[in-house]
Order: structure tokens, then sequence, then C-alpha cells
């Protein structure tokens, strides 16, 4: 090969198979090394395994912190002392592995008494790895209460049709969480002895008798119950702090009788019988949601669908939301079925499809008579609002606007998605004459449908005969505003009227 000069070059070197230049030498000679790892200015160049000379307590202190038990003894590739030292650890977690192998690790345990152990016999995804007879279940937790841990933690699979499932006595254990994952249903539950000193108890997908359990737990201080298939929920405890129920099917009943209950977190589907009693002097939170599907009634025409109880600021909120259709004429009524405490405020979401609500909302005024503020939001569909009859019985009793009923705990109404028909503007006429402390009012027209001129020049009336009373509302660029600086109160020929009203 020649350059342009004519001078001649070396022969051109060959190509490796991948293209890749072959194994001639670089110009210079010598062969080509490879980069040395640049060193660590800290490191040690003796030779001495520096991890191996870690104290006991250190490395184990290290493995703990891993939480997971398999993790711990793979860390034997480190060095060899480490190996084994996993055995010795107080806190044993055991995820993601099948029951045999389990059953191997627990009786390598060394420690007599453990802080933690948690085990797990799904996969990452809540698979069951192998599911567990209701002896293999029994076997494996009895092995986990020898190793007498303060806290336990179960995530089993099982295959239990007509079985118990049976949990022994855990002396030690000061919080149990037990998650059971059956391939038929719920199965029923039962314990094996008394756990003397157990505080926080959490169990799900289980059936077992809740008064039983509490008897065999004297100082337990929380409970958790996630599941379905309860006939009736019964805490009574001289001890129980807090209380949660998560319950996916429909429910009998609820009886809690807890004097330290500070907190209590419900929801709940509940049965045609259902039935609710509540003692906790001291409850500081509070949220209980039971959806009823039309099994209760209201007045014999409405039909109760959800009802939630809460807290805030330490008093007691009630959510109802009640639809005017035919409930089931068995159906209980809402006084039969719960004994509630006293109620501050109370918030009703009413699907009225057209009917008259106002003898409605004065009986439950009457029954809740500790009520300061009433917030009333009326769920309308165009496709559903038709005139009622003139018989319609959501009317009765007929003397309802006549009523002269004194409602003195009252102080503040909301109601929302007025239309301002007759009856509603009857039932805010009756609203303040009953309330004779009331303190501020606020309406809110339905969007879709604006009040007449009629129903505008009227609420004008009930306001300004009411000066006492701080009615607010919102003008026409959705401002909120009193109403003595609205337009409502400047206009006089009320031909002009806001399009839009709130409280």
């Amino acid at each position: 090969m020649e350059s342009r000069s004519g001078r001649r070059l070396g022969p051109e070197p060959r190509r490796g198979a991948r293209g890749r230049l072959g194994s001639q030498p670089p110009r210079g000679g010598g062969s080509r090394r490879r980069p040395q790892p640049a060193r660590c200015p800290d490191g040690d160049e003796d030779g001495v395994d520096r991890i191996s000379g870690l104290p006991d307590d250190l490395i184990r202190e290290v493995l703990v912190r891993l939480r997971c038990t398999s993790a711990a003894a793979r860390t034997s590739v480190l060095s060899s002392r480490w190996r084994g030292l996993w055995r010795h650890l107080p806190d044993l977690y055991f995820r993601g592995i099948s029951p045999d192998a389990l059953r191997d690790a627990l009786a390598q345990v060394a420690c007599s008494e453990l802080s933690v152990l948690d085990i797990n016999t799904t996969d990452p995804r809540g698979w069951c790895l192998n599911l567990l007879s209701a002896a293999g279940a029994f076997s494996l937790l009895r092995t986990a209460a020898r190793l007498a841990p303060e806290e336990f933690i179960a995530t089993l699979g099982v295959s239990i049709k007509d079985e118990t499932f049976v949990v022994p006595s855990f002396h030690r254990a000061k919080s149990i969480k037990l998650r059971v994952s059956n391939f038929y249903y719920p199965p029923p539950l039962a314990v094996g002895g008394e756990f003397p000193v157990l505080e926080r108890l959490s169990i799900a997908e289980c059936h077992f008798n809740i008064a039983d359990l509490i008897s065999q737990c004297p100082g337990l201080r929380v409970l958790e119950v996630v599941g379905r298939d309860y006939d009736i929920i019964r805490v009574h405890s001289a001890t129980l702090e807090e209380l949660i129920v998560d319950n996916r099917s429909d429910l009998g009943g609820i009886d809690i009788i807890t004097p330290k209950l500070k907190v209590l977190t419900l929801a709940t589907n509940a049965s045609s019988d259902f039935s609710m009693s509540f003692s906790a002097p001291i409850v500081e939170d509070l949220s209980c949601e039971c959806s009823f599907g039309g099994l209760v009634r209201i007045d014999g025409f409405w039909s109760l669908r959800h009802l939630n109880l809460w807290m805030e600021e330490g008093v007691y909120i009630l959510l109802l939301c009640i639809l005017s259709m035919a409930s089931d004429p068995h159906a209980l009524n809402l006084q039969e079925i719960a004994q509630l405490p006293n109620i501050s405020v109370l918030e009703l979401y009413i699907g009225t499809y057209g009917h008259v609500y106002g003898a409605t909302v004065f009986n439950l005024l009457g029954i809740y008579t500790d009520i300061q503020k009433l917030k009333l939001v009326l769920q309308r569909d165009a496709s559903f609002d038709k005139a009622c009859p003139s018989n319609c019985p959501c009317a009765q009793p007929h003397n309802w606007r006549s009523q002269n009923i004194s409602l003195t705990a009252l102080k503040v109404v909301e109601i929302e998605y007025f239309r301002g028909s007759s009856h509603e503007i009857d039932f805010l006429k009756l609203l303040f004459r009953c309330v004779p402390l009331m303190e501020r009012v606020t309406v809110k027209p339905c969007p879709d449908i604006l009040p007449s001129f009629r129903a505008c020049k009227e609420i004008c009336n009930i306001f300004k005969a009411n000066p006492s009373v701080k009615c607010y509302v919102y003008d026409s660029s959705g401002k909120k505003v009193p109403y003595a600086r609205s337009a409502y109160a400047s206009r006089c020929n009320w031909k002009s009227c806001p399009r839009t009203f709130v409280l």
C-alpha cells in the first residue's frame, strides 16, 4: 500500500470476526496493560479481614436492620464468621417463604425469647405459596409460640373448609397481627389459651366470637377486626381504648360498652335486623359508616341508605343519606336501630325526586333535640323529579306546616340546591318560626333550575323579617355576601333578582 507521496506503508492490520482490530501490538512495542483500579486512600493493604473482627453485638445490630432473615443469612458470603448469626437475632422476618421451609428455619432459631417474629407464606403479589390445613396452621403457630415473641405478625394461606382455625397461646406477646387467606371462606377461629399480656390484636379474614376472644385478653387496649360474616359485634371491655371494625358483609348488630374507649372506627353493611347500642363516655375520635340498602325506613316513606357518625372538635356529627323510594314494609325504623349519643350537627342528603321533605326533616329535628347546626343537601335528578300526587305520604302529617315546636339548640342552617317551590318556602318559614335563637342561615339554589320571581321575593321577605339573623346569599358573580349588601336588598322592583343565592 502506498501513500500519495509514493512512500510504501506497512501491511493493513487484519480485523477479527466482530470487526475489532486484531492482536497487533501498539506502536512502540510491549503488551497493552489493563487499567488498575484506583486505591482507596483509607484502605488497608495488609490483607486483614476487618469485617470478621467486628464485635458480635455490632454484627447482630447490622443484621437486624435488614428486616429480612433471608438477607441476613446470605451475608455469610462476607465472612465465614457471620454464618449462622441470623439464628441469634432478636427480630426475625420470614417473608415469601413456603410453610415447609419456614418450619425448618424456625427450628434453627437459637433465641428462646424473640422481640419480633414476622412470618409470611405468600409471595409479594399476595398469592399463597402453599395452602396449610387446619392442623398444619396450628402446628406452625405453635412452633412460633415456643419462640415467645413480644410482637408476632403472621400472614398465612390456608385451605380450611369445615374445621376450626385454632390459635395457640402466646404468653409473652404484647402485639399480634394475624392475616388469613382461605381458599374457601373466612374460617372459624378459636383461641387455645389466654394471652395474659396482649395489648394490641389485629385479626383479618377470620370468623370468631369477639366476646370470647376479649375474655382471653385481660389487658387488651387495641382491637382491629377485618372480615365478614359476623352476626353481631359485641365488645364489652373495661380496658379497650381503640376499636377498629371493617366488616364487608351484612352485620346483625353492634353492642359496644367500653368505658375507656377513646378511638372507634367502624365500617359495615347492615342486615334487616340490624341494631346498634353504643356506650363510650370518653371517646375522642369516632368514625362510623353503615350502609343499609333501604332496609331502614324513616317516617314510613323515606328509605335510609347510609348513616355516618363521626366527631370533630369534641362534637358528634350525624350524616343521613335518604331516598324517596318505597322501603320494605317490614323494615325497621331509624329510632329502633340506633341509640346514638347527643348529636350536635345533622347533615341530611335527601334524594327528593319531587317529593315534600319538610315533615321528615322536622321529625328528625324533634328526635335529635341537641342539634346546633343543620346542613340540608337536596340531591335532585331531573329525569325523576315529578310533582307527587296530592295524597302522597311524603307530606304526612298534613299539618306539618303549622307545627309549633321550639328548637332552642339550633343556631345555624345551611340549605343547598334549593329550588324555591311552594313547600320549600313553607319549610323555610317554619324554620324561622321554630328556631328562636337562629344566628345564621344560608340558602343555595339549584344551579340548573333557578327560583321563580315569586320565590325570590318570598325569600327576601323572610330574610327582611328576621334582621337579627345573619342571612347570606351568593350574588350573580358567585361571591358570597351578606344579604344586607346583596342585590336582594338594593333592588326594589324585584324583577332582576340574583340568579343564585347561597347561605
